[in-house]
Formats: C-alpha cells, sequence, structure tokens
C-alpha cells in the first residue's frame, strides 16, 4: 500500500446534512457543537468527538475528513467543543477536570436522548479528544457503547508531555503549555457566538491561568495524575475500545496497556508506522491505512450490532519497521504488518544482553539531546531524530553485533523485536540527584545510527515515579526501567547499540546538582522482547476520507524559517535549539474567515552547567472577518528558566480587537523543585 494522498469518496449509502446545535448542561451552560447526520427516517447511533479546540476554525478542515464520511453511512456524528473554548459558554479550566468530564458524561445522555438516536452512543478522537474518551468511558455512563481512541493517554504523568521516568519533559511541557495558553485565550467568533463574543471573551480571559503553573507543581505521580488517565482502573471502562498508536508518537505504550489490561472481548489495538496524526492522513511516516473502514467495522458491530468480523482480528496488530537510515523525516518506512493473540504476546521472548568492560565514568555535555527530534512528530520535514553519531559520542555506547544465525533464528534473518525493551544499570553517583538516558540504536556497517526507541529515568524516581528518593552518594546502586515500545528489524550484520547518557536537553529538564554518574557493565544489562520469525497476514483498504472543507492557504513571498536550527554560541560555550512549529500559517475558510497562526520556540543551555536551561515560546493568533469588520489578535510570551531551588515562569498574554488592547496579563510564578 503506497498512497500519498487519501482517495476521496463522494457517494456514500446516505445523504447527510448539518446543523449547528447548543447543547444545554444541568447548570445550563450551553456547550456549541456541529452535527452531522444521515437524511433518514430511522434513528441512528451518535458518534461523539468532544475536545476544545475550535469545530468552527481550528479542527475544521480535520473533522470534515470524517465526520461527513461517518453520517454518509448511518451515523449521527457530532463535535463538540469544550466549556470555555470556542463558541461554548462557561470558563474555561484545567485539561481533563471534573467539570469537563461530567460535561462529556451530559453530553454522552443529550446525544443518546435525541429522537434521531437509537439510544447508542460513540466517542472518539486524537490526543486530548481520545485521552477523553478513555476518561469518560471510566465514568461508565450507559449509553456509551464503544470508543476510538488515537494516539491517547492512559496515564498523564507519564504517558503524556509532562514526565517520562519521573523527569520533567522540558521541551513537551513547556511547548503544550505555552500553546494551550495561546489557545485558550482566543475569542468566539461573532458570525456563531453573536454579539455578545466580547463579553464571553473577556469573562473568559479573567478564567485564564497558565497551565504550567499546575503541571510543575506536581512533580511526583500524586493524585492529581491519577485522576487524569486511567491506569490505576482500566477496568473502569466499560466501553469496547479500539486502542490505535504509530511508532513515532509518544504515546504508544497506551495500546499495550490497554490490550494487556482491558478483556479481550471488548479491546483491540493497532500500532502502525505514523507519526501523531490519524492514520488516514497520509502524512508521514507511512504507509497510511484506510482507518476510517476499520473504525465503521467497530461501530457497527458495537453500535448497531451488526455480526461482522472485527473481533475476530488478532488483538494487537503492530508495524515492525525493517532497518533504514537515520533521516528527519520519511514518507514511507519499510517493513511489515504483524499480528499477535494476546499481549504479552506468545510470539515474543524477553532476551538479555549483559554488558561487558570495566567500569566508565558517564558525565554527559549539557548539550546532549539536541539531535532527540521532537517529542510530538506530527509528519513535518524535521520532526524525527537525524543521525545518532553525535549523541552516542557523549554516550557510554554497549554494542551487540547481530548475528546470521543464532538461538531462535535462521540463517541470514533478521532480529526482530516487539514490546518494550528494559535496561539495568548498575550505577554510582557523586550527587544526590540526577538523570540517567538509555537509547537504543540501529547501528549500520558505514556507521550510521538510527533511534530505534529511547527511556529515561529520574535517579529519585527508581523506587516509583510517585516517590523521590534522593540516591545514594557513592554507593551501587541498581536501575531498573523500561523503554518506549519498539518494533524493529535488526538486520544481520548490523549492531545493537545501547547508548547511556546523563543528560538529554530538551527532551527533559537537567537536575541542580547532577555530575553524571560511573556506570558498571558487570551488573548491568538490556533485555530485549525479541519476536520469533512467523508469517503474518494483516490486510487493511485504501485510506480514503469525505470531500475536503475547501479551505485556501494564500501565497507568501517570504521564505519559510528553517523547522529546526541549532545555534552555537562558540564565545558563550551556548547552545540554542530553535523550532517552527508549524502551527498552519495563514488559512481562509470557507465561511469568510481569515485565521492565522505563527510560533517559534527556543531551548538554550550553555556547557557551564544545569542552571543555564531555559525555554522560551511566543504565539501570535489572528482571527479576521472582513466583511464584518471584525479583527482579533492574541499575543502570548511564555518563559521557564530555573535556579538549584525553584522553576521559575514567566507568561503573557494580549488580546487586541483591532488596534485596542483589551486584555493585557503577565504571570510570574517561582515554584519549588521538589523532584523535577
Amino acid at each position: 500500500m503506497s498512497r500519498t494522498k487519501p482517495w476521496i469518496r463522494t457517494d456514500f449509502p446516505y445523504e447527510t446534512r448539518h446543523e449547528d446545535v447548543r447543547i444545554p448542561l444541568p447548570d445550563g451552560t450551553r456547550l456549541y457543537a456541529r452535527v452531522w447526520r444521515p437524511v433518514t427516517d430511522e434513528p441512528v447511533p451518535a458518534l461523539l468527538e468532544y475536545l476544545p479546540h475550535r469545530l468552527t476554525d481550528a479542527t475544521a478542515p480535520r473533522d470534515r475528513q470524517r465526520h461527513p464520511w461517518y453520517a454518509g453511512h448511518g451515523y449521527a456524528s457530532v463535535r463538540v467543543d469544550v466549556r470555555g473554548h470556542g463558541n461554548s459558554e462557561g470558563l474555561p479550566g484545567d485539561a481533563y477536570d471534573a467539570v469537563e468530564l461530567a460535561d462529556g458524561v451530559a453530553v454522552v445522555h443529550w446525544l443518546a436522548e435525541q429522537p434521531w438516536c437509537t439510544g447508542r452512543v460513540g466517542m472518539f478522537g486524537i490526543a486530548w479528544g481520545g485521552t477523553g474518551s478513555l476518561r469518560i468511558a471510566a465514568l461508565a455512563p450507559e449509553p456509551l457503547k464503544a470508543v476510538v481512541a488515537v494516539c491517547s493517554s492512559d496515564d498523564r504523568y507519564d504517558a503524556d508531555a509532562h514526565y517520562r521516568g519521573g523527569s520533567v519533559l522540558a521541551g513537551a511541557m513547556h511547548a503544550r503549555a505555552a500553546s494551550l495558553l495561546a489557545f485558550v485565550s482566543r475569542p468566539p467568533d461573532p458570525k456563531y457566538a453573536g454579539e455578545k463574543w466580547r463579553d464571553l471573551w473577556l469573562r473568559r480571559m479573567e478564567a485564564v491561568r497558565p497551565f504550567v503553573h499546575t503541571w510543575l507543581s506536581h512533580q511526583t505521580r500524586d493524585a492529581y495524575w491519577r485522576h487524569g488517565g486511567v491506569r490505576e482502573d482500566h477496568a473502569s471502562i466499560r466501553a469496547a475500545v479500539l486502542a490505535v498508536g504509530g511508532r513515532h508518537d509518544p504515546y504508544r505504550d497506551t495500546v499495550l496497556r490497554l490490550v494487556e489490561h482491558l478483556p479481550q472481548d471488548r479491546v483491540r489495538g493497532i500500532v502502525g508506522p505514523w507519526s501523531h496524526q490519524y492514520p488516514d492522513r497520509c502524512l508521514p511516516p507511512g504507509p497510511a491505512i484506510g482507518f476510517l473502514q476499520e473504525t465503521l467495522r467497530w461501530w457497527d458491530h458495537h453500535l448497531k450490532g451488526v455480526d461482522n468480523d472485527v473481533m475476530a482480528e488478532p488483538l494487537l496488530r503492530s508495524w515492525i519497521s525493517a532497518s533504514h537510515p537515520p533521516a528527519p523525516v520519511y514518507e514511507e518506512l519499510p517493513g511489515r504488518w504483524v499480528a499477535d493473540p494476546s499481549w504479552p504476546s506468545p510470539n515474543v521472548t524477553p532476551v538479555t544482553y549483559a554488558f561487558q568492560g570495566a567500569p566508565v565514568v558517564v558525565d554527559s555535555p549539557q548539550r546532549t539531546g539536541l539531535d532527540a527530534g521532537r517529542f510530538v512528530p506530527r509528519g513535518n520535514d524535521a520532526d524525527l531524530p537525524p543521525d545518532q553519531r553525535d549523541e552516542d559520542a557523549h554516550s557510554a555506547c554497549f554494542d551487540f553485533p547481530v548475528p546470521g544465525t543464532g538461538a531462535g533464528l535462521e540463517g541470514g534473518a533478521p532480529l526482530e523485536i516487539l514490546g518494550r525493551p528494559s535496561v539495568s544499570l548498575r550505577l554510582m553517583t557523586p550527587a544526590p540527584t540526577g538523570q540517567v538516558v538509555a537509547r537504543l540504536c540501529d547501528v549500520a556497517p558505514d556507521g550510521s545510527s538510527t533511534l530505534v526507541t529511547r527511556g529515561m529515568l529520574n535517579l529519585s524516581a527508581r523506587y516509583g515515579a510517585d516517590r523521590a528518593v534522593e540516591a545514594q552518594i557513592g554507593e551501587w546502586e541498581s536501575y531498573v526501567f523500561d523503554l518506549d515500545g519498539a518494533g524493529h528489524a535488526f538486520p544481520p550484520g548490523h549492531r545493537v547499540r545501547l547508548a547511556v547518557s546523563s543528560t538529554y536537553w530538551p527532551w527533559i529538564w537537567p537536575q541542580p546538582d547532577a555530575a553524571g554518574f560511573t556506570l558498571d557493565p558487570a551488573g548491568s544489562s538490556l533485555t530485549l522482547p525479541v519476536r520469533a520469525p512467523a508469517e503474518d497476514a494483516v490486510e487493511w483498504a485504501e485510506p480514503e476520507q469525505s470531500e475536503p472543507l475547501g479551505v485556501s492557504y494564500p501565497r507568501t513571498l517570504e521564505e519559510p524559517r528553517p523547522e529546526r536550527v541549532v545555534v552555537r554560541d562558540v564565545a558563550k560555550g551556548e547552545w540554542r535549539l530553535e523550532v517552527d512549529p508549524r502551527p498552519g500559517g495563514t488559512r481562509v475558510h470557507p465561511d469568510g474567515l481569515e485565521y492565522t497562526e505563527e510560533a517559534t520556540e527556543t531551548y538554550t543551555i550553555a556547557d557551564s552547567g544545569p542552571l543555564t536551561a531555559r525555554t522560551r515560546s511566543d504565539w501570535t493568533i489572528r482571527l479576521h472577518r472582513p466583511e464584518l469588520a471584525w479583527d482579533v489578535r492574541i499575543e502570548t510570551r511564555s518563559e521557564i528558566s530555573c535556579d538549584a531551588d525553584a522553576f521559575l515562569t514567566s507568561d503573557e498574554v494580549i488580546c487586541k480587537e483591532g488596534d485596542e488592547v483589551v486584555f493585557h496579563r503577565t504571570w510570574e510564578e517561582r515554584i519549588p523543585r521538589t523532584a523535577g
């Protein structure tokens, strides 16, 4: 399968219509919704996508690809904006807070009660929408029978954009918080909200607070994070779940946990080669699949009672990448699909590789990690990690040749892994805090090093991320942790490399007194989940979507900025990563809206030490309706720096209507470093 664009479907079993409605909540607040329905006198099941990202502009192009498609196949497909966002009433709150989830439950019941609905509801979404679907499913509203969760998190502490292995995700947390501050500051649209848009906007802005204040105030996996996920109680989910992830998406291990812990009669998992995108969008890396058709089988079985074969599919269908040279983007990856009947899989055996050699001091330069790639790749040209040789040079590397023959291997067969590798490292540290990062790489005969997966551990989280226990200075201790899930084939003649470093900027925020560590190979090892060679039959339809929205992108004479640039100031010994996250530029919607997003991110650190780390993001968003003489602009600035005892955050929001500043606020916070 190799398609660069999805096939556009125009003929459907049902004609469709759509309307915008306001859904009343128990407290009188009304949420803005767009409903696509088939033209039929018979009631149909409802599908709900519920998230804050503005259905009338920001997600409108993506919504048009799938909601009309579902309606054309006999479903009422409904897109709803969360309270305090878009054109919904009310005030914004924290992500997945109790109010947002209770509202979602109320929307599920409202849909089930409509005369055009059979009373059976499904929920779907990607990222926020998928994670919210899982959280609402855990509350078990009776009408909710099925969920499709794509690139979603079951653990917002350790499987999202906040922390990994107890360490603060510097770039990911900062970028997420900065973008959400800009997004939550966008006003209602007068075309849909009417004359009260300005009053709604200003009341909303009085309630806005930077998300980073909350996230950095919870540096261990405490009750705040447990509320935001379902990992503690997967069994609370009663709906059937189709869990979907991508090899290059940081949330992919949610799929493995769901297929392991949910009953097999109501869960299936798919992990493809993709980035953080729906699998039918044909964005790098491919190949894409007919994802809408696959989800239709799911909905038909669980919402309409169709006796199809969707539950006869293997529990987990996964992509195993063939070996490939390192590159920041791949249109399509080589590899194959495999099928496993259960998870953990009977086809996978843990194989342990012991390290060799004398103890080695690992004290990586502060800049180690600049070639890590983007935390949440979205299919852009500079998202993925380049050749890892520079990073390997700053790490202690342990190589294991891939034989042409050996235990469990036929002559010339590659070494295939599927699942989460793990490491056990015997370390001695000269300081009470620190971090260890392990990268698994595929090293070719020419020396090029392709990143396969990675993992990290805050040394104080070695007994669990729910507590912070300082390392014993000058004492040998064992540190055991998993790497992120992988599916990869190492060919004979290549080497499996485990590279260990003590820093990884800007993925993780460095500890204030970290001074590296000594690693004892005699007490250290790598364990790989080796999958036995097998012939697997997995087939997909070609990707298809409904007709696009018809958004236009005005041409510009300006040369686009590079996506990722590393700048070295030799005199200062300073390194700066400059990122253009490609938020979307300017687009003109068919309803006349001109919508513009521009953003820059910078991540700076100096060779002199970890306390030089700092981040900054600047966002500008403009919404313009010439026919209404409506022109608003949002400008935000977000910064994080640190000292030995605290994180220092600075945020600013300026909202303008025309040339008039209608809202301006700054926040300066000092947040104690308790674990991160």
